[in-house]
């Protein structure tokens, strides 16, 4: 049974164009499963190279541990699952952190536990570890890795990231074969076409998707990183 609303003085108006949207709503569901089915049928993708990433410092105690490597294969905790890297806006010409980027990952803080049951989830940035940490400490993150790899070919392999060090948010995602090679198997970025520049990866954030529901929208309003 499909659940209307029993208040008073609803129109018949309201009514007919509400369903209509409830079939129009039914119809992009079904469209974007269809999608969500093309994204897991994709073939096998590049082997890529494993990359060098520096992870730290950490709270331990009085002090910090120090900064260590860790490579792409070693982001993988486990065999059989993925590797989700989201490309964090922050380093080299971005020298203050992306505020629609921390929109992005305050958000995925709060349900990386939830993630973490089926995917691995890990933010890359080209600032330096300190910057990250300290940016996290003020966001109040805490339950994400963040990795520098301002000093790899990562970001710019990815396409998230140009020659003169300009970047862009993007999300990533990567396999693991059982002898250990690392696939790349799917990239987004915010740019879909020369007349789509900001919609790529809208679905990565509850936000816009709560805005759509009212009635002025999203309209022109960007976030900003006060808390």
């Amino acid at each position: 049974m499909v659940r209307q609303t029993r208040l008073a003085g609803v129109s018949e108006g309201y009514l007919a164009a509400r369903e209509e949207l409830r079939l129009a709503e039914i119809a992009l569901m079904r469209r974007r499963e269809e999608v969500a089915a093309l994204r897991r049928a994709l073939p096998p993708g590049p082997a890529v190279d494993d990359y060098v990433f520096l992870e730290g410092p950490g709270d331990l105690g009085a002090g910090d541990t120090p900064v260590r490597e860790v490579t792409l294969s070693g982001l993988f905790s486990g065999p059989g699952r993925p590797l989700i890297v989201y490309h964090f806006m922050y380093g080299k010409l971005q020298t203050s952190p992306c505020p629609m980027c921390t929109m992005w990952i305050d958000g995925y803080d709060g349900i990386a536990h939830h993630v973490a049951r089926n995917a691995d989830l890990v933010i890359a940035a080209a600032a330096d570890p300190p910057a990250l940490r300290q940016y996290a400490r003020a966001r109040g993150w805490h339950r994400l890795r963040l990795l520098s790899c301002g000093d790899s070919t990562f970001k710019y392999d990815l396409g998230s990231e140009d020659e003169d060090g300009a970047q862009d948010s993007t999300v990533s995602v990567f396999t693991r074969d059982g002898d250990g090679t690392v696939r790349h198997t799917y990239s987004a970025h915010p740019r879909m076409a020369g007349d789509i520049r900001e919609r790529g990866i809208d679905l990565l954030t509850p936000v816009w998707h709560l805005l759509d529901l009212t009635p002025r929208g999203r309209g022109d309003w960007y976030p900003s990183v006060d808390p």
